[in-house]
C-alpha cells in the first residue's frame, strides 16, 4: 500500500459531510468506504453503493476473519462496521481512501490499522455544535441532548488524532483537510 487510509472522525454537526463531499469534488483520488450492515436495505438504497448489506452470519464472518477494520452494533439491533478487502483494494489502486467513522471505529482502526492517518473535525466552540445540530431540524430535544452527551465525550477525545481541523470556515477546513491529505498520500 503506497499511501496509508485516512480516517475522519468529529461530533454530530461538525460538518463532516460537507467538507468530505467538497474535498472528493476537489480531488478526485478520494474514495470513500462503504459501510457493511446487517439491516434491510432501504427503499432506493443499492448493495455496493450506499451499504454492502450482508447476513447476520456473513458479519460474523468477516468478524472472525479480521476483515473488518471496525464494527459496532447500532442501537442494539443492526452491525455496521467497515470491511477491510475493499479500503485495500482502493490502496492498491492507488486511491485516497478515507473512512468516515465515529469515536469508538476510529480506536478500532487504530488497532486493526495502525498505519492510518487519524484526522478529527472539531467545532469553533462547542455552542456552535448545539446551533448547528438545532438548525437541522432533523432531531427532537430529547435526540439533540443525547447527541451533544455524546459529542462532549468525542470532543474530550480529539488529543488521541494525529491531526485536529477545526471547521470555522468550510473552505479553509477543506483546504486543511486536502493539505494533510496530499502530504501523506
Amino acid at each position: 500500500m503506497s499511501t496509508p487510509a485516512f480516517v475522519v472522525c468529529g461530533p454530530t454537526a461538525v460538518g463532516k459531510d460537507t467538507l468530505i463531499r467538497r474535498m472528493r469534488g476537489l480531488e478526485p483520488r478520494i474514495w470513500l468506504s462503504i459501510s457493511a450492515t446487517t439491516r434491510d436495505p432501504r427503499p432506493g438504497e443499492v448493495d455496493g453503493v450506499d451499504y454492502y448489506f450482508v447476513t447476520q452470519s456473513r458479519f460474523d464472518e468477516l468478524i472472525a476473519s479480521g476483515d473488518m477494520l471496525e464494527w459496532a452494533v447500532v442501537h442494539g439491533v443492526h452491525r455496521y462496521g467497515t470491511p477491510r478487502q475493499p479500503v485495500t483494494e482502493a490502496l492498491d489502486r492507488g486511491d485516497i481512501a478515507l473512512l468516515e467513522v465515529d469515536l469508538a471505529g476510529a480506536r478500532q482502526v487504530r488497532q486493526s490499522m495502525p498505519e492510518a492517518t487519524q484526522i478529527f473535525i472539531a467545532p469553533p466552540a462547542f455552542e456552535d455544535l448545539a446551533r448547528r445540530l438545532a438548525a437541522r431540524g432533523t432531531e427532537g430535544p430529547e435526540e439533540r441532548q443525547r447527541r451533544l452527551e455524546t459529542a462532549k465525550v468525542e470532543l474530550a477525545a480529539a488529543d488521541e488524532f494525529d491531526h485536529v481541523v477545526v471547521n470555522d470556515d468550510v473552505a479553509r477546513a477543506t483546504d486543511e483537510l486536502l493539505s494533510i491529505i496530499r502530504s501523506m498520500g
